[in-house]
């Protein structure tokens, strides 16, 4: 069989409630296989972390999710594939948008102090067998004008002064993911947790979290393999994903 590569058969949908949907539903009815992609130009219900939902204007952004076969990937670390895609993102963004690009605990992208885009990455398991992943990328392309109650949200074209072709993006952002894959199943984890931490957003600094109801200060120390966010302060703490919120009410350094 030929290798099929990320990126590889591309589907566009005019309109669809979400692409995650779209191709979740693909796999189960085993009409999809590693690597296909599903670009929407419309989305009416798109997702985003912790259940909120992912708005933007019609044909102006990258939406797509992408089908993982995950036969090959440690089940017990599903953590890194998250890592690797969203590292890919910011391989691609930063080459256009400038050294400014971080990753905000879990997989949001940003730009400076603005959210750029996001990766939701929803897992199909077979009792303890990690079958498929499906890696929902949104990232802000020609969008320049976005909801007032949005958290300070940017786009490519608002970073650069310049529009770009979607089509063109999506092409070079494949062959991101599909280098940062290639090193993720050439068991280079090492080095996907490395690069994940330099990029770090807030990576040395004091930040706000939220627990439940309590707001409390600590400095962001990195991120685990497994996804838990490393801080310090009077103690020095993990959190696992979905524990903790950021509290947007302070930024400050050590």
């Amino acid at each position: 069989m030929p290798v099929q590569h990320i990126g590889q058969p591309l589907t566009v949908l005019e309109s669809v409630d979400s692409s995650n949907n779209y191709a979740m539903g693909r796999v189960h009815a085993r009409l999809a296989s590693h690597g296909e992609a599903f670009f929407a130009l419309e989305q009416t219900s798109g997702k985003g972390q912790r259940g909120r939902q992912w708005v933007t204007h019609p044909g102006e952004n990258i939406m797509v999710s992408i089908v993982i076969d995950c036969a090959k990937l440690n089940p017990n670390a599903p953590f890194l594939l998250s890592m690797a895609m969203a590292l890919a993102c910011s391989d691609w963004f930063s080459s256009l948008a400038g050294d400014e690009v971080s990753l905000k605990w879990p997989n949001d992208l940003y730009w400076r102090d603005r959210k750029a885009g996001g990766i939701l990455i929803e897992n199909l398991w077979s009792g303890s067998n990690w079958q498929f992943a499906i890696v929902g990328i949104g990232i802000n392309i020609n969008q320049v004008e976005f909801d007032p109650m949005a958290k300070k949200p940017v786009s490519l074209k608002q970073i650069t002064g310049k529009s770009f072709d979607l089509m063109d993006c999506l092409a070079d952002l494949f062959q991101a993911l599909e280098k940062r894959w290639q090193q993720l199943l050439d068991g280079h984890t090492d080095q996907i947790l490395e690069d994940y931490n330099n990029i770090l957003f807030m990576r040395g600094m004091t930040a706000r979290l939220r627990k439940e109801s309590a707001i409390f200060e600590t400095t962001i120390m990195g991120v685990t393999r497994y996804g838990e966010l490393l801080t310090k302060d009077t103690f020095e703490r993990s959190f696992a994903v979905g524990e903790i919120e950021w509290a947007w009410d302070v930024r400050t350094s050590p």
